[in-house]
This record gives C-alpha cells, structure tokens and sequence, in this order.
C-alpha cells in the first residue's frame, strides 16, 4: 500500500462481550450507504490496523478495521493455543457492528491483504459473507506461520505437525465442503509472490463451482516481492471495492446500484459504538498525587505518583506526545520517574488508565510549572497557602465492599510523617508513611459485617494535621467457618 497520511477514524472501541476483547475502529457510511466492509490486518499493518494509512477515508461504505492483537501477538484472527474462542469473539463483534447497522451478511464485504486476506476467505467463507476480497493470502496458515515464530507459538501453543496440519487446512477444507458457493470471491496474487506457488497457486483448482470466482494474476516486472503486489494494485482494488459497495459485482447479469437511505434510523449503531467505547465513563479517571496541581518543580526535580485503581497501566502524554505507561500494582498504585531533566516553563500532562481488557479511562491531566528556582522554592518559601494534603485512599475503593475479617486500608500522604485513623469518634490506629509518599494500615482485627466510615487524617513531621479524609466501604464475610 501507498505511504498515504494515517487513516481518520470516527469512533474506537472494544467489544469484550466474548472470551477475548476485540479491539476496533469504525467510520460510518457517507450519505446512507447500506454497506458493511470489514478490514482485517496484514502483519505490518499500522497499530495491527490494516488499510489504516487513509486509502479508505473516501469510501462511501460503513467500515470496521479490526485490530489482529491478542496478548500482543498476531493471530489470524483465529486462535490462541488452538482455542478457537478467539475466532468466535472476532465473529461476534462483526455481527454485533452488522446488526446494530441493520444489514444482512448480503450487505457485507470482508476485506484484506496477506494475512489479513487469509482472514478474509476464512470469516467470509464461513460466516456466508456476499463479498470476499483476498489479496496475496496464504491458503496455507500453519506452514507460513512456522516463519513467525511468536505467532505460531502463540496460535498454536505447542508447535506440532498435527496443530500445523489444522491450521494448513481451515481455509481449504472450507471449499472442499463447497462452503457459500454463492459469494464474489476475488483473489489477487503474482508470479513474482514468492508466496504464490506453495501457498495459492495449488488452491485455485478447489473453487472449480464456485458462481463467482475470480482470480487477478498481477504479472508485472515492476512486481520484485510479495508486498508490492498490494501497492502495485491499488488503484485497481479501489475501484473493486467501489462496485461491491454500489451492489454491483463482475460477472453478474442483472446489478441494482445505489440503495442510499440517508435518513436511516442510526441509534442501534451509535447505542453499539456507545456501549463498547475504547473510552469508559463508569471507568475512572487515574488521580495523580506528585506533582500537585500548580506545583513550581526544578527541572530535575520531576516524578509522577498516583493511583488508579482497576487499571493494569496508565498511559501519560504531553502535547500529544507519548511519554510512558508505568504498570499498576495490585494496591491501584502507579509511580514513574523520566530520569531526566524538563524544559523550563509551563507543562500539562495529560493520562488516562487502561482496564485489563484494553478500554481506557476518561483523561485526567495535572497542570505544574517547571524552573530553575522551582526546588529553592519550595524548601525557602513554605507559604501558609501550601497546605498538608489530606491523605488519598485508594483501596478501599467508595463503596467498595471488602471481604473480611481483616480490612486494610492504603493510599498516598505527600508530605506527611504518618496518617492516623478512626471511625465514629474512636482512633483505631496509625500507619508510616514511605519516602515515595505511600503508606498501608492493616487493622489486625475482625470487623463487624456491614457499612463502614473510615475518617483519616495525615500529619507532618512538626506536628500539622491535614484536612479529613473520609471512605465509605462494605465489609462482608466477616465470619469463616
């Protein structure tokens, strides 16, 4: 393909309604297009996106890119360790987008190039999809990925001749079983594919009876390698995909063109797309405790703390610049030091958590000021304005209900010696806190069963007491037997 500008994407999401979360971008159709074209991804694809560097953006047509990244490895989208359940949520999501949209597998178009064409015969094949467009597949999945090791181990766990053997023979076996005779199947492969004779040429003959089989033989001495069958053609592919799109398909007698319904009724979609946003509302923001909120740091002076509890990382970007992504500990605590030193001026650092499933958090951003005077600052100038902080608690989440007997309780204390505890007028105890401003309080008894108010409250090494913290949690099977 074309080294086009990246790809504009409306909306991104993750449909985790099966055993694995599939990631997905989505642009609705231009002037009520009744159309589906479902994007799978080659192995250099963008972000694991195929045919995301912007050669759709003029498509009139809905499209679904599907992202081929499963524990951050590439699959086919078929399977991990042969478990096909990958495969299923795959189909899953195509289907929810599909139905959401309205349209019928007659109204669908499955698209892609290299592996991601393999992916294309498959799912269309299969799931009886109208149209199939395979460009330089590999028929043969299980010999081919030996040359990626990581993907066959991935896909098949243990690296056998009988998992090789499987793998080798899900597309074929597919037309031998003479699967959706009736789709507009078109393949494009070259002479100078160093691919073409081991893994097409032997499988044309197998779609003998098929309605509407075509094969593009791309036979040019400009073609050198397997990739540059797909750049060479892509002026051709487009103006393919155009027909499927307007209902029109070669080699068919009698074709209806256009279709448009630019007032159709679009709240299942938009519903489906609200519902499996890459970005969650009910997910929440990671809290940032160091820097605070307009800090006066050194430039040397620069590191991050925080929690954000029910994620497994957090992402941190300035400026649309990616910065880090620190992992979060089993507490909901996250820290992350650059190891080095920021330029003078005003900075906004913007981050979000990401859930174990892929979905993110809304942002979040903490707002500091760097300057060479920024550490004589603050040790010189203890400005009455510069409170304690009131302690931040992160586990118990508000209303969390926490299984018993024991309860525990942890957070952040910048700036604080200790952090002291009680409920209902009774102190119940005191925690240390660490130089990177993190304490933990075990009680050490049983609590009652039930609703719990925790007031906390830091103290500084001279003796100042910060403002209330209050967390509210359950406690429940307080009692084993």
């Amino acid at each position: 393909m074309s080294k086009a500008a990246a790809g504009t994407f409306a909306h991104s999401g993750v449909d985790d309604s099966g055993k694995y979360p599939v990631h997905y971008r989505f642009n609705h159709a231009k002037k009520g297009n009744q159309h589906l074209v479902v994007v799978f991804a080659n192995f250099s694809a963008p972000d694991e996106y195929g045919w995301s560097n912007g050669v759709f953006d003029s498509l009139r047509s809905n499209v679904l890119w599907i992202r081929d990244l499963f524990d951050e490895k590439n699959s086919y989208y078929l399977c991990k360790g042969m478990d096909f359940e990958l495969e299923r949520s795959v189909i899953t999501l195509i289907s929810n987008v599909m139905n959401s949209l309205g349209l019928t597998p007659e109204q669908c178009t499955m698209w892609g190039g290299s592996k991601g064409g393999s992916a294309a015969l498959y799912f269309g094949l299969k799931y009886g999809f109208r149209n199939i467009v395979s460009i330089v597949p590999q028929f043969r999945i299980g010999t081919y990925v030996h040359t990626q090791p990581t993907v066959a181990e991935f896909m098949m766990g243990q690296v056998t001749e009988e998992n090789t053997h499987v793998l080798d023979n899900v597309i074929p076996d597919l037309v031998r079983a003479g699967a959706n005779r009736g789709a507009n199947i078109y393949v494009l492969s070259s002479p100078q594919d160093e691919q073409y004779p081991v893994q097409v040429e032997p499988f044309l003959g197998l779609f003998n009876g098929y309605e509407n089989f075509n094969f593009i033989f791309s036979d040019s001495p400009f073609i050198t390698e397997h990739a540059e069958v797909t750049r060479r053609n892509v002026p051709v592919l487009m103006g393919l995909i155009n027909f499927l799109i307007d209902g029109m398909a070669p080699r068919i007698g009698y074709v209806v063109n256009g279709r448009e319904q630019p007032d159709a009724d679009r709240s299942a979609i938009d519903g489906y797309l609200k519902a499996t946003s890459q970005v969650r509302e009910a997910f929440a923001a990671p809290d940032v405790h160091i820097p605070s909120s307009g800090e006066h740091l050194h430039p040397s002076a620069v590191s991050f703390t925080g929690s954000a509890p029910g994620a497994v990382r957090v992402s941190l970007w300035e400026n649309g610049k990616f910065l880090s992504s620190p992992q979060v500990g089993p507490d909901g605590l996250w820290s992350w030091d650059p190891g080095r030193s920021w330029s003078v001026g005003k900075h906004v650092v913007r981050l979000f958590g990401v859930a174990p499933a892929g979905y993110h958090s809304p942002r979040a951003e903490v707002v500091f000021t760097v300057s060479e005077l920024g550490a004589r600052q603050v040790v010189s100038q203890p400005s009455p304005v510069q409170q304690l902080l009131a302690p931040v608690v992160s586990v118990p989440a508000p209303g969390q209900q926490v299984a018993g007997p024991v309860v525990r309780l942890m957070g952040y204390a910048p700036g604080a010696a200790h952090v002291e505890f009680g409920e209902g007028g009774m102190r119940l105890g005191v925690a240390q806190v660490a130089p990177d401003s993190s304490w933990s309080w075990e009680s050490g008894w049983s609590w009652t069963e039930g609703a719990h108010t925790v007031e906390c409250h830091a103290v500084g090494l001279e003796g100042k007491e910060s403002q209330r913290t209050v967390v509210n949690f359950g406690v429940v099977n307080t009692y084993v037997s």
